[in-house]
């Protein structure tokens, strides 16, 4: 919430604007501690949902991921249309990009053949374009200002980008370190918790504290669900993608809607009324 008016809201959603006023709802919610740990659990189910579905569909990862870009289409046209933040539907966009970001990674690696040190160069040059245009048409990269057409676009652009980048980038390390899921975790963890140390105590700017945050929680979501799903034999516990994927769909629903009754991650802005022209 970044209005200090009482009057600006009700419990269900914007009030009345006073005169001269007009009400802004931002269309992505706060950054607080329940959206970061809903985007590790939407990361995680990415992994294991992009890996299930490619064992138990038989369709490939092409198919699959035909699939699944059509099933983000639908969700994101809803996003758009919807007039604020929707709990539901934003994290039903972020668990479904989740999942075709992985893909379009994996894609990339296991059927076009195109080495991780590549696509990981190529998705960190694309994410940082979509920046400086976003940038330079809207002169702010915030989170606390997607409340048009054009930063909901950049924003869903950058958001899928990471996803990708995050995905190359993870399997990079992954590869040419050799740490194991749990260890890859851990390592992923500390460098999500150095980023927030360098905002909070050496003022490292808010905006990319969060972007860069947000690309690390990607491999740290890949290797709890690898973790977690993975035989015993690879280094996992053995639960399986189903089971994974089941039960983190199952505690983000749950969070999801918490959020959705309280309203604790809405971002609220008053403005002044557009002068006319």
């Amino acid at each position: 919430m970044t209005s200090e008016t009482p009057e600006t809201s009700t419990a269900r959603g914007p009030a009345a604007a006073p005169p001269g006023h007009r009400i802004r709802w931002n269309k992505v919610p706060e950054v607080t501690v329940y959206f970061w740990v809903i985007k590790v659990l939407c990361t995680t189910v990415g992994e294991t949902a992009a890996d299930m579905l490619n064992e138990k569909l038989g369709l490939g990862l092409t198919g699959v991921s035909l699939l699944m870009s059509a099933l983000l289409a639908v969700v994101l046209v809803v996003q758009f249309r919807t007039a604020a933040y929707r709990p539901g539907v934003y994290w039903l966009a972020v668990a479904l990009i989740s999942i075709v970001g992985t893909l379009i990674s994996d894609n990339l690696t296991d059927n076009m053949g195109v080495p991780l040190t590549t696509s990981t160069t190529v998705f960190a040059v694309a994410l940082a374009i979509v920046f400086i245009v976003w940038y330079r048409r809207e002169r702010t990269l915030s989170i606390h200002s997607i409340d048009s057409l054009s930063r909901e676009s950049f924003y869903w652009l950058a958001v899928l980008f990471t996803f990708a980048l995050g995905t190359a980038a993870g399997d990079l390390v992954a590869e040419r370190m050799d740490l194991g899921y749990w260890l890859s975790a851990v390592m992923f963890a500390l460098a999500i918790a150095a980023v927030a140390v360098a905002h909070f105590t050496l003022d490292l700017n808010a905006v990319w504290s969060f972007w860069i945050a947000y690309v690390l929680t990607r491999p740290l979501g890949a290797s709890v669900g690898d973790y977690l799903s993975q035989p015993t034999g690879d280094g996992g516990l053995g639960l399986g993608t189903v089971v994974t994927s089941v039960l983190f769909l199952a505690v983000i629903l749950g969070l999801v809607v918490y959020l959705s009754v309280t309203r604790k991650d809405v971002i609220e802005r008053e403005r002044l009324e557009e002068r006319a022209a």
